[in-house]
Parts: structure tokens; sequence; C-alpha cells
């Protein structure tokens, strides 16, 4: 199975914690109150690039890059591209 793929087929696994929000939210400038689907949303975009660097999966789309723990499925940031 195709590395990325392990992530797309655990979508409904990804979570984060309340610090999450607040980091995602702060970093992205989001105004919505459900980070953790906006993620998810993002990650299924056909034009996400999906690469596991040891236990973080990253996410690049559109002018983010999503890091999620390959174990856990815990979002643990989210940051614009630089």
């Amino acid at each position: 199975m195709e590395d990325k793929q392990i992530l797309l087929d655990n979508l409904n696994k990804v979570h984060t914690t309340e610090m999450g929000i607040d980091r995602i939210k702060k970093n992205l400038a989001l105004e919505t109150n459900d980070a953790v689907s906006w993620c998810v949303d993002k990650i299924k975009n056909s034009k996400c690039e999906i690469t596991r660097k040891g236990k973080n999966w990253y996410a690049e789309t559109d002018d983010c890059i999503i890091t999620v723990n390959a174990y856990s499925y815990t979002i643990i940031t989210a940051h614009k591209k630089r």
C-alpha cells in the first residue's frame, strides 16, 4: 500500500487537542470552529501532497502544511507555507 494511502484510510481517526485547535486557528487565521474538519477536507483534496517523515505525516496543500502524528493521528500543528 502506498504510504499516503495509510493516512487517507484513517482520516476518521484524525483529531486534535483543545490547544491544537487554538494553534491551528491562530496559525492559519481560520474563522471556523471545526479546525479538524477543515484540516481533513484539505488532506482529502486530490492536490494535497502527503509525505511521511519519521513519526509524522505532512500534508501540503494550497498555502498550508498540516502535521499529523503517524501513530495517534493527532493533528500537531498547521501553518502557512513560507
